[in-house]
């Protein structure tokens, strides 16, 4: 009989330890949920303006230009000292570029913006730039619009793709991809061609 109101009274402080540890683990989860909400939450894209997706298609011209006159590419950090140099580009050079798009080749046709960024020379066999740029438009509908590059360039391939990790403006949540090719290139400008494709919404 003492045995069987041990074992019942045993039984019964074991049901409210569990029902405290499980009220105290839902009261810190809730604590913790309320807290995380004052700085994250689930929203609906409606609620910023956004409707349905859309994919553009820009097409543009760029000019590097790094001697002469109307320099728009410097070099800020040498690779190699000024005395070892055997090229315009080395390993580890860095360039901060305030580089012209236009809608032809020609460098004196229309501009529809800037790139705006730098690019560093990150191979030590083939000429490959790291490339951290944002294309800033000044034209039409997407005046004041940005899209950012973040990519490998291997600039002697005909033709080669870079991401496109964001944008402002008409480009807001932008994802895509650029297709690059070179125009022309030497020790003094590079004309390059831009396709790019772009999802991002109306």
């Amino acid at each position: 009989m003492v045995a069987s109101v041990l074992k019942t009274q045993s039984f019964i402080i074991f049901l409210i330890l569990f029902f405290i540890t499980i009220i105290t683990s839902f009261s810190r989860l809730t604590v913790a949920y309320e807290y995380s909400e004052l700085f994250g939450k689930y929203i609906s894209p409606s609620s910023l303006g956004l409707k349905r997706e859309k994919l553009s298609h820009l097409h543009f011209y760029l000019h590097d230009v790094l001697s002469g006159k109307n320099i728009t590419g410097i070099r800020v950090v040498d690779g190699k000292p000024s005395t070892n140099r055997s090229s315009q580009f080395m390993f580890g050079d860095v360039y901060v570029i305030d580089d012209p798009l236009t809608i032809e080749p020609d460098i004196n046709s229309k501009t529809v913006g800037k790139a705006q960024g730098t690019y560093t020379v990150a191979s030590q066999g083939e000429l490959s730039l790291l490339m951290v740029t944002n294309f800033a438009f000044t034209e039409g509908k997407y005046n004041g619009s940005t899209l950012s590059v973040l990519g490998r360039n291997e600039v002697l391939s005909t033709v080669r793709e870079m991401p496109i990790v964001g944008g402002s403006g008409i480009f807001r949540f932008a994802r895509g991809y650029a297709q690059v090719r070179t125009q022309s290139i030497n020790q003094a400008r590079a004309i390059v061609e831009y396709n790019v494709f772009v999802f991002h919404y109306r």
